[in-house]
């Protein structure tokens, strides 16, 4: 049994050919389901030992091996060396921090992409590795966690659609293509979830604004990344020379291409509009300070001589003009209501108030 170790990078020293997984997920177990297709067959399982998806590789057939769950390494090693799979791209494979790529063996492609979810609960976009090794009859996908975009794929080979009359290649157009149509779907939600917070900093900004308007600038940091690389994978896919790449599926490639430029102009025009906001934030809590400020610099202004004038008659000397007076006290009083009366019309006058 292959030692592993669940660690954010890899441990110095170890021997080589060593495994080691650096997702740091939940240990929720691994689920393991086959789909082995053709014009006229049609096989769908879960299976209990990955030993059961074994026979399926020198079928004529396509076979799609999806693995959730990276933590039984001995499981990804039996797979690796059951379809001749290189050490490092397992390696890879279990390492859940990739960035995504594509690389091209004598008997297979390698692909990482990233899978993105919406947490309902946090509101947080939730990225997932997900591995590709497409093979001339074969497709093998693995997840760090179970469930996923993939349902629709699944649909379409049950219902014996165009993909199951295609090769292992269209597959893996099709696992790509669901993945980055999705990216449509969270760029959708930040969208309105974007407008929402617009109208809230226009109207009555708060600090748990700001905070989701970090949180949402986090979360175009992570789609961008996840996006960027990616219309590198599906260029090499298209433009490369592989044999196991179609030049029928090339076409379709094209399309996926262009979905990934569109989400790439979503995303930097979403990022805009954070930075947008983010502005608006500060001029909207500058301009609340500015209009306490405002008030507070008027009233002090408009006590300034009343203050004077109670400062010179608190003064304690014995002969004083209107002391003995006895109208002195309203005397007073009237010409300090006078003062703060009139610096208010001036106020008012030039638009101060």
């Amino acid at each position: 049994m292959s030692k592993y170790y669940r660690t954010s990078k890899k441990p110095a020293g170890l021997p080589p050919g060593t495994l080691f997984y650096g997702g740091g997920k939940k240990d929720d177990g691994v689920v393991m389901t086959v789909i082995d297709y053709g014009e006229d067959t049609f096989t769908e399982k879960v299976i209990g030992r990955i030993e059961e998806c074994f026979p399926f590789r020198d079928e004529p057939t396509v076979t799609w091996i999806n693995i959730d769950g990276l933590y039984d390494i001995e499981l990804v090693e039996k797979l690796g060396e059951r379809f001749g799979i290189h050490p490092l791209v397992l390696e890879d494979i279990v390492h859940a921090q990739q960035r995504p790529k594509m690389e091209e063996f004598e008997d297979f492609i390698y692909i990482v992409l990233n899978m993105l979810s919406h947490d309902g609960e946090t509101g947080r976009i939730v990225s997932e590795q997900v591995s590709l090794v497409v093979g001339s009859n074969y497709v093998l996908s693995f997840q760090e966690i179970p469930g996923d975009v993939f349902e629709p794929v699944r649909e379409r080979i049950r219902k014996k659609g165009r993909i199951t009359k295609s090769g292992a290649d269209f597959l893996a157009y099709s696992l790509i293509d669901v993945i980055v149509d999705n990216y449509f779907t969270i760029i959708e939600k930040k969208g309105d979830r974007i407008e929402a917070i617009e109208d809230i900093v226009l109207g009555d900004p708060s600090p748990e604004v700001l905070r989701e308007i970090q949180s949402i600038k986090r979360d175009m940091l992570l789609l961008r990344r996840s996006v960027w690389p990616l219309r590198e994978v599906i260029s090499g896919l298209e433009r490369g020379e592989s044999r196991l790449i179609s030049a029928g599926t090339k076409v379709y490639l094209r399309d996926v291409y262009d979905h990934a430029i569109r989400v790439i102009d979503s995303v930097e025009s979403l990022r805009e509009m954070m930075a947008g906001l983010l502005d608006i934030y500060v001029s909207s809590i500058s301009n609340r300070l500015n209009d306490v400020m405002k008030v507070l610099t008027i009233i002090s202004t408009i006590f300034i001589p009343v203050t004077f004038v109670a400062g010179v008659y608190g003064m304690n000397f014995k002969f004083m003009p209107e002391l003995g007076s006895k109208w002195g006290y309203p005397a007073a009083l009237f010409a300090m209501v006078l003062v703060m009366a009139g610096m208010v019309f001036y106020f008012r006058k030039r638009r101060w108030l």
